[in-house]
């Protein structure tokens, strides 16, 4: 696990890596915006619907784009890894191609609609797994450390799974369903796979370097994946 950390992050500087973490990186901070100017239109437009006072238009413009900023950081880690599934492939075949020459020539390149069905997959299922469990993590706040504690839990384990399956789906038919794309990754072993992605969860907390979490993560799940099939 430590030596897959130490190899990503010492592949930071390939440039290939680095396209990919621009590439994602706009795509992420542009659907946020996207999300923000939403929010403000509808707001703008639902003062004219109940024919409040325009001067509001500003205040309520204000407020959008507060509850936008508030989302976007709540949902950076879903939003990322959901654009990292689209980009995924570039990160895998770097890592491949200086690490895996053998695996890489039995691998074959994972497909747009591919990639963007295994990031919304990712996300919705972050979302919605998340979502259900907020009364817990309420009820939890009186314990001092266990929302926290099973925050980490359940997003460690999704996602170790998620930056698995980005592997795995290199490396099987395109015609084998989403869901069962983990069957490889599991090979790596539970312990490292939830250890992944408690680490993934880890760095998407610390400013910064959440930025570059979905690309590490995507690399240690690269090193993962191909130690585990090889063991």
């Amino acid at each position: 696990m430590l030596s897959a950390f130490l190899l990503s992050l010492g592949q930071l500087g390939d440039r290939k890596i680095i396209a990919v973490f621009l590439k994602s990186f706009a795509l992420t901070v542009l659907l946020i915006a996207l999300l923000g100017a939403g929010l403000w239109y509808a707001g703008q437009r639902g003062i004219e619907a109940l024919g409040w006072n325009p001067d509001l238009g500003a205040l309520v413009g204000t407020v959008a784009l507060l509850i936008a900023f508030g989302l976007g950081w709540l949902l950076f880690r879903a939003v990322a890894v959901a654009v990292m599934g689209v980009f995924a492939d570039d990160v895998v075949i770097a890592v491949e191609r200086k690490h895996y020459p053998q695996a890489l020539a039995g691998a074959h390149d994972v497909s747009i609609a591919r990639g963007i069905g295994l990031g919304l997959r990712s996300a919705g299922r972050a979302i919605l797994i998340n979502l259900a469990l907020v009364p817990v993590y309420i009820m939890l706040l009186v314990t001092g450390v266990g929302t926290a504690l099973l925050f980490f839990l359940v997003n460690g384990w999704l996602l170790g799974n998620d930056f698995g399956q980005m592997v795995a789906a290199r490396h099987m038919d395109d015609a084998t369903p989403l869901f069962s794309m983990g069957r490889d990754w599991r090979k790596t072993g539970a312990v490292d796979r939830f250890a992944l992605g408690v680490a993934g969860t880890a760095l998407f907390m610390v400013p910064i370097l959440n930025l570059f979490a979905p690309i590490i993560g995507a690399a240690m799940a690269t090193h993962l994946f191909h130690k585990g099939r090889t063991a």
